[in-house]
């Protein structure tokens, strides 16, 4: 396809961004690459595109990811509905843990950096948690999104004891790295941007100084107290937000905290029943689900047990919750399509030999960076760049005079969570979204800025790499 394999992605994005309509936005992307893949023929390209998103519930792990989505909205129906979202926030705020707008911001980001068993995990909690704090303190919905966002995949980046140390550990075994361990452990201290997040992330937490749409957000919440920009279409819907505590709810924290942990607990639980003992080669996606239906449980058996709620009372609560994560059930569905799309495309692969044998030795570090970058911009996920990345990356770096083969698999690990941070087609951004209850788009135009600034503090990096060598 060369050149028109661009076209798909690119067109989600622009319309996304355009209209705000990203629903719509995405299966327009759908619609063209798979016209593009039937000669041209639009009405053909419907029916495929329709059929693509159905094939989506043909890999098991994409299907889980969904109905993990879905069930998050039980989780906070019944968190809202015990009482123990709102005896939490009673708790830190009078305990004096929580007694500013600065406390508050600082809790998400020492949050997502603790919880690095998985980025939708840590996601989850940071928001779950800090939304109801966030609001109590008049800070934008777009602020907590982002503090999320900035903090999951780097953080499960940097620290690889996870599903995406044991992924990218594969993907070195296969190109014949002799120690792909050591490897990963070395390309760490190259892995500039995220370093770059997770540091600005922390200045823009401790200082509450902001720059570009960010900026609007906070002078609209602090002025207005409104969270959510008028007209915007929170990820979360108003039924499981605008929940109560049923009338014989407690009101008390540990209604909500011990799902929490049950939730953060079940993970690396997950990884190791389903990786046979192992962790490395445990499923994140099953793992996910399995943790955060534990976590759905537990709320719904305390709350049963302590004579809070009936059966057909916590059965009422937690379907609201799924109804009001229908949205983003349907968003992960649609962004997993264009997904597949943009691999029957080859979009990826295309963008990767553009680059190769173009560049000299001194920029290569920096394009290696940018190329994984726009493959995650494009595609929409950070693990699929690494898979097309990484064959790239190590035998680039093992042609040249003096390898260093981990600076390569920094840059493309780094430029791919930089691209997936800009994306609005990005799953792990898509769930920060909905963990916040902030307008997707919102999320993505607020946190835009920092991720450029981020990133051009890792370009340089790698410019100077690059340079001495």
């Amino acid at each position: 396809m060369g050149w028109l394999s661009l076209a798909p992605p690119l067109l989600a994005i622009v319309l996304a961004i355009a209209t705000r309509q990203v629903y719509l936005s995405l299966f327009a992307g759908i619609w063209l690459g798979c016209t593009l893949l039937a000669g041209g023929n639009p009405i053909v390209g419907l029916a495929d595109g329709l059929d693509a998103c159905v094939a989506v519930f043909e890999d098991a792990g994409n299907t889980k990811v969904v109905l993990f989505s879905a069930l998050v909205g039980a989780l906070i129906a019944l968190g809202q509905a015990s009482g123990g979202v709102e005896g939490f926030v009673v708790w830190v705020t009078r305990g004096g843990l929580v007694n500013s707008a600065r406390r508050a911001r600082l809790l998400s980001w020492t949050l997502g950096v603790l919880i690095f068993v998985e980025s939708s995990i840590t996601a989850l909690v940071n928001g779950g948690v800090c939304r109801p704090i966030f609001d109590r303190f008049k800070i934008p919905r777009e602020k907590l999104a982002y503090l999320c966002d900035a903090t999951s995949a780097p953080i499960c980046l940097l620290i690889p004891l996870n599903a995406w140390g044991a992924y990218v550990v594969q993907l070195l075994a296969a190109e014949g790295v002799d120690d792909p361990v050591a490897t990963l452990v070395s390309s760490l201290a190259y892995s500039f941007y995220p370093m770059a997040a997770l540091a600005l992330s922390l200045y823009i937490a401790w200082s509450g100084r902001d720059f570009g749409p960010m900026l609007v957000a906070e002078r609209r919440a602090r002025e207005t107290g409104q969270v959510l920009r008028p007209g915007a279409e929170p990820m979360v819907g108003k039924e499981v937000t605008a929940l109560g505590p049923l009338p014989n709810a407690r009101r008390e924290a540990r209604d909500f905290v011990i799902p929490v942990v049950v939730m953060v607990l079940m993970m690396p639980i997950g990884l190791y029943i389903t990786g046979d003992g192992s962790l490395a080669d445990g499923s994140g996606s099953t793992s996910v689900f399995w943790a955060v239906l534990a976590a759905t449980s537990t709320a719904a058996l305390m709350m049963l047990g302590r004579g809070q709620a009936s059966l057909r009372e916590l059965t009422d609560v937690a379907f609201t919750g799924i109804g009001g994560l229908v949205p983003l059930a349907v968003l992960m569905v649609l962004a997993f399509a264009i997904g597949h799309v943009a691999r029957d495309l080859e979009t990826g692969r295309f963008v990767a030999q553009l680059a190769q044998n173009r560049i000299p030795t001194a920029c290569l570090p920096v394009v290696t960076f940018g190329l994984g970058c726009f493959i995650a911009f494009s595609t929409g996920t950070s693990w699929g760049t690494f898979a097309l990345m990484i064959p790239i990356a190590v035998p680039l770096a093992e042609a040249l005079p003096e390898a260093n083969v981990a600076l390569y698999v920094g840059a493309a690990l780094s430029g791919g969570v930089f691209g997936d941070h800009c994306s609005p087609i990005s799953d792990t951004s898509v769930i920060s979204s909905m963990a916040s209850g902030s307008d997707h788009i919102d999320h993505v135009m607020t946190q835009l800025p920092y991720a450029v600034a981020a990133g051009a503090v890792a370009i340089v990096a790698y410019l100077l790499v690059g340079i001495v060598g």
